[in-house]
């Protein structure tokens, strides 16, 4: 009990002392290195010092202190983002209003849920952690990286990463609210509605806003209107401070949310599951907006009865961004598979089948400046395979984020990969953060004192 309460207490001094996500330094030798933006190196090495990449090329210097990974015979890749997940959630819909633009899951992380280690042994380093489909305007999500280990849900976020929100269009709106509570929207026009409404009060808003900061320069008892975070988060939307990321399927659906942003002058939009994205794809890149969508998933209700496994290549042949996704904490531990698949239906180049796993799902989050592919100056974020990434026979060996090894399949203990034991857990998590956060914080703190 009296370690426990050191361990403890050791923690929350490193919190009050703002100690910084940690990271580290590695050295993988001798691996195929996929860079995706610049080509394939054969027998090649990466270089990751206190979190970020520092090389790419062969026989480079070993920063001191670095970590040495033997690559030998292994493939080299940035770690696979996934732009659709509810992994790390404590809760997924608030399904009180059809517009709920004021919540946020960030504030409900869960740096305990095993699915981001199972997420890790599939070599995914960073996810989407997104708000459910129950509203037409749903919550705020927050992208992650796969730091698990942490005991503290802020290190999870991806600090810097654009805000970003959730709509959603067609049966899931529509069921909850108009069929289950009878109120907008019951029907698919009513879902137009709702996003057109919501923005015109918001408009409405940001004018009350801009009128009351001219009218205070020269009147000091001018009164400041209501403040209202729904309304001040739409207002962001509208400044194009958000990027909006909207569930959907049919393909005159999806052209009806072009034709709403048009005129509302919203640009930055990335359409979720999108499975009839490749029957609208010449409008969908003409906007400029992008899809991340499933590999082959279809036909599991109704509205979205009919799609093809071409659509990803359909998309992309089109000139949109397009990305595959997981929805689930399953199919995250299989996106290279499911990239894979766009090699039998559509026939990518293993670049372009790797680009819907990792740059564009990282510019589908406005996060590609710094993660999605191995370059100088990018995040520390890598997975290694036994065999190409693509191929069927290939198994993750282990995954990197911010330079520290998150999985690796041959130290890491079995009973990780099965179940959570609270107790070991807790025990664990306060381990490692006495371990990467209060020594670091606490001793170089006190060592700037003395």
């Amino acid at each position: 009990m009296k370690r426990y309460l050191h361990l403890l207490t050791l923690l929350l001094a490193s919190l009050a002392l703002g100690a910084q996500t940690p990271t580290g330094s590695v050295h993988i030798k001798n691996g195929t290195v996929l860079t995706i933006t610049n080509g394939v190196l054969t027998e090649a090495d990466v270089v990751v010092e206190n979190g970020k990449i520092t090389g790419v090329g062969k026989s480079l210097r070993t920063p001191a202190g670095a970590k040495v990974i033997d690559a030998t015979g292994q493939f080299v890749m940035p770690g696979i983002i996934d732009a659709h997940s509810h992994i790390a959630l404590d809760a997924v819909n608030e399904a009180t209003n059809p517009v709920t633009a004021e919540v946020w899951t960030g504030d409900v992380l869960d740096p305990f849920d095993i699915s981001i280690y199972r997420a890790l042994a599939g070599g995914v380093t960073a996810a989407h952690a997104m708000h459910g489909s129950a509203n037409a305007i749903g919550g705020q999500c927050e992208t992650i990286k796969l730091r698990y280990g942490t005991y503290n849900p802020e290190d999870l976020k991806m600090q810097g990463a654009p805000r970003t929100i959730k709509f959603a269009l067609g049966e899931n709106p529509m069921r909850v609210h108009g069929e289950g509570n009878r109120i907008l929207p019951r029907t698919r026009m009513g879902v137009e509605h709702v996003f057109r409404q919501a923005f015109s009060e918001a408009k409405d808003y940001m004018a009350a806003q801009e009128s009351y900061q001219k009218k205070k320069a020269s009147d000091p008892t001018a009164v400041a209107p209501k403040y209202d975070y729904r309304m001040e988060t739409l207002a962001d939307i509208l400044r194009g401070e958000i990027i909006i990321h909207c569930h959907s399927y049919r393909a005159d659906e999806i052209l009806m949310l072009l034709e709403v942003c048009k005129d509302f002058g919203i640009k930055r939009l990335v359409f979720q599951h999108t499975n009839e994205g490749f029957k609208v794809a010449p409008e969908l890149a003409e906007f400029g907006a992008m899809a991340s969508v499933f590999a082959d998933w279809w036909a599991y209700k109704f509205e979205v009865y009919y799609s093809t496994a071409y659509n990803a290549a359909i998309l992309t042949r089109n000139g949109v961004v397009t990305s595959i996704n997981s929805d689930s904490e399953d199919y995250i531990r299989h996106l290279y598979h499911q990239a894979g698949k766009t090699q039998r239906y559509g026939q990518l180049t293993d670049d372009e089948a790797l680009r819907l796993i990792t740059l564009n799902p990282a510019i589908q989050l406005g996060i590609d400046a710094r993660v999605g592919s191995l370059e100088k100056g990018k995040d520390g974020d890598i997975a290694i395979f036994s065999a190409h990434p693509l191929s069927i026979y290939a198994v993750p060996q282990m995954t990197i984020v911010d330079g520290i090894v998150r999985f690796d399949i041959k130290a890491d203990d079995n009973d990780m990969r099965l179940s959570v034991d609270p107790e070991k857990t807790e025990d664990m998590m306060l381990e490692y953060a006495v371990e990467h956060r209060c020594m670091e914080g606490v001793e170089g703190h006190a060592a700037h004192h003395h």
